[in-house]
Formats: C-alpha cells, structure tokens, sequence
C-alpha cells in the first residue's frame, strides 16, 4: 500500500470552504483529460454515495466511492471517501479530505490519500497519476474556494 498527502492553503474561512465542496467544485476538479462525467453525488456525509465515468477515449471505467466516515469541530472537518468500484487494477482506495482551520479567515485542505493494487510494481506505476490527479486540484481550490478570489 503507498500512501500521500497533498496540502493546499485557503484564504476563506473554514465553513465557507465546507459549504463549497459541492458536485459543482468536484467537476471543477476534474482534469481536462482524462474527461471524467459525475453520475452520482449525494454529499460529503456518511453514507453518501459518489459515482464517476472516467472517458478513456478507448474505453470508459466507473469509479464508485462511498462516504464511509464525517466529522466536524470548530478547527475541522473531515469526510473520507473509500472506493468501492475502482478501475486500474485498484483494489484499495481511501481518500480523506481535511480541511482545517488556520486562522479566523483562512483554512488548508489537506488530501491524504492510500491506495493499493495489491503489486508493488503497479502501486509504483500508477502512483504518479493518482499523484497529479490530486495536485491538479491545488489551483482550482485556490481559485474556487478563496474568498480573495471570488471577489
């Protein structure tokens, strides 16, 4: 199993990023290749369901996650998605999303990310794309989600 962590810092305020982390910002995300279509978003909250078409031009894959866990304090909140459908040979696939406080108007959203095919040789192989495919998020949640930007 290889795990990552990607951190992003926001000048919003924690409940403002939180109310943003919509279907909206999830396509927003989304790289411009491959072309990923949302089928199913029902939230960030336990029990939630996330269903993705990833368009290979070849050939299209699902990528199924459910929200197994969600938690909220003043300084954070969380919600972890773990893949129930994968395609790539994965057989493990946990993403939590972590947004904390900073300061009164700023937060960082951390992504930490596991993920295990089952072969070493093909966790290495694929890590660079599961890699990117979160670290092209970092200027899309500065642009979406900063309050400086959005005004």
């Amino acid at each position: 199993m290889l795990s990552y962590s990607i951190s992003t810092p926001v000048q919003a305020p924690l409940s403002h990023v939180k109310e943003l982390f919509t279907a909206e910002l999830l396509v927003k995300l989304s790289p411009p290749f491959p072309t990923v279509a949302l089928q199913r978003f029902d939230g960030c909250k336990k029990g939630d369901n996330v269903n993705l078409v990833i368009n290979l031009v070849f050939m299209k894959v699902t990528w199924s996650s459910l929200i197994t866990e969600d938690q909220e304090t003043d300084n954070e909140w969380y919600f972890i998605d773990q893949g129930v459908k994968m395609p790539f040979g994965l057989q493990y696939w946990q993403h939590k999303h972590r947004v904390k406080k900073t300061s009164e108007g700023a937060c960082e959203i951390i992504d930490e990310i596991s993920f295990d095919t089952r072969n070493a040789f093909l966790n290495y192989l694929l890590f660079p794309f599961l890699w990117g495919m979160i670290f092209y998020r970092k200027p899309f949640y500065k642009k979406y989600l900063s309050l400086v930007n959005a005004l």
